[in-house]
């Protein structure tokens, strides 16, 4: 069995062991090293009382330019993508985070140990973006990472936490994500010990700024080929330090063919739809960013994702070029009934009730009493799937109304929920209420 490709999440950590998993037929990513607390900092460190402020009570929405154009950014490209957002009303819908990711900063700090903007590719800077995008009414998102590089060499915050979290506050920055490329570990500590004091350091900075940054936390994706139970724990421990984390691989980029994006979005939904338990209201997992748009998916693939990641109570981040969004991608992101089940206040991850090798049926509570049931076919031809009312959680009724959020039409069930003939690929999405 082949090893696939080290994804960016720890694809730069020295000393990287390959692990290949299956999972669905799909070959989990190689597991990233090993990584340590920040020598000025003891283990067990005091922390600061409670847990990251709720500073998103619903799943983040927005844009961020990695899966797309990974290094390639600047100013440009930010600032245009950030008026398509506002011009295809997406960011009226709810998308008004844009985020930069990694790249966007100088290979050196300045004289006083400040990150600085690559002057190239930002020639206003980190504050004049961060103006810009508030003119027009979004948040103001940024990377960074608590090892001493990030996964593209550029400079970390170890060492720096406060100094970087109060340059962030400057620039007013409205959203923080740290990866966890470059972490060493020093001898006496485990690898979770040391992510949980550099991680536990990013969020107390954050904190102590009194700016309200709402704080993405990626250590969980360097634990899920270390074991469930270190996995779940690190997951346990990040919901605490920060409002959502990464919990598994990345999704596949632009670069990548239809099929390796189709795949990746597959495992990516099937990692995560067994992490429900540890969502609760303010604190989400992350299976990373939606790709729909002139990525070559079709619009049933495109369709699938953004059905089920509402499905997950994801965040909605999408990761393509908005100024060339085809009408099907656009339908798609745009779709307010399920944006509805995505940002549904009773804020709950929907679970698995039922699937086999090709096929999943998700069922989701929602506010008003309603279920949102999704049906989702995987596999390579079409399928008729169904659940009970009863295995998908509905109270008993003598009827159930099916509002199918994709194709706006209405039908009614004595009984099953039944969705026929779903093409390959597909997701039939059903807003459902009894009686």
């Amino acid at each position: 069995m082949s090893h696939p490709p080290v994804p960016r999440l720890g694809r730069t950590v020295a000393g990287l062991t390959a692990v290949a998993a299956c999972s669905a037929g799909l070959l989990a990513a190689t597991a990233p090293a090993s990584a340590s607390p920040d020598p000025a900092r003891a283990a067990g460190a005091p922390r600061a009382a409670g847990a990251y402020p709720n500073l998103a009570p619903h799943p983040p929405m927005g844009w961020n330019n990695w899966s797309y154009y990974m290094c390639d950014l600047n100013e440009k490209i930010v600032l245009d993508n950030a008026r398509a957002l506002v011009q295809t009303g997406l960011a009226r819908k709810g998308y008004r985070t844009v985020t930069l990711d990694d790249c966007w900063m100088s290979r050196q700090r300045d004289t006083r140990g400040r990150l600085v903007a690559d002057r190239t590719k930002f020639p206003h800077g980190m504050a004049h973006l961060g103006q810009q995008l508030h003119r027009m009414g979004l948040n103001f998102g940024i990377y960074t990472d608590v090892g001493t590089l990030t996964c593209e060499k550029f400079p970390g915050s170890l060492g720096h936490f406060q100094q970087d979290a109060e340059q962030f506050a400057r620039w007013k920055v409205d959203y923080v994500k740290a990866d966890g490329c470059n972490v060493p570990v020093t001898p006496g500590h485990s690898k979770e010990a040391a992510f949980r004091d550099l991680y536990g350091q990013m969020s107390r900075a954050l904190r102590a700024t009194g700016r309200p940054m709402t704080f993405s936390v990626s250590a969980p994706a360097y634990f899920q080929y270390d074991g469930d139970s270190v996995w779940h724990r690190v997951i346990d421990w990040s919901s605490e330090l920060g409002n959502l984390w990464r919990g598994g691989r990345d999704v596949a980029l632009q670069k990548s063919t239809p099929a390796v994006k189709w795949s990746s979005i597959v495992y990516n939904f099937r990692y995560n739809s067994r992490l429900a338990a540890f969502q609760r209201p303010g604190r989400w997992n992350d299976p990373d960013f939606l790709l729909a748009g002139a990525t070559g998916l079709t619009r049933h693939e495109m369709q699938s994702q953004m059905s089920l990641w509402a499905m997950m109570a994801a965040p909605l981040i999408s990761s393509t070029d908005l100024g060339k969004l085809p009408a099907a991608a656009r339908e798609v992101l745009g779709n307010e009934r399920v944006i509805a089940v995505d940002q549904d206040p009773l804020s709950v991850q929907g679970r698995v009730v039922t699937q086999d090798d090709g096929s999943a049926v998700l069922s989701k509570p929602l506010k008003n009493g309603d279920r949102a049931i999704a049906l989702f076919n995987s596999g390579g031809t079409p399928r008729t799937l169904s659940v009970s009312a009863r295995a998908a959680g509905l109270p008993e009724a003598g009827s159930y109304r099916l509002h199918d959020l994709v194709t706006g039409r209405r039908t009614q069930s004595a009984g099953n929920i039944v969705a026929r003939e779903v093409p390959p690929h597909a997701t039939v999405l059903y807003r459902v209420t009894p009686g």
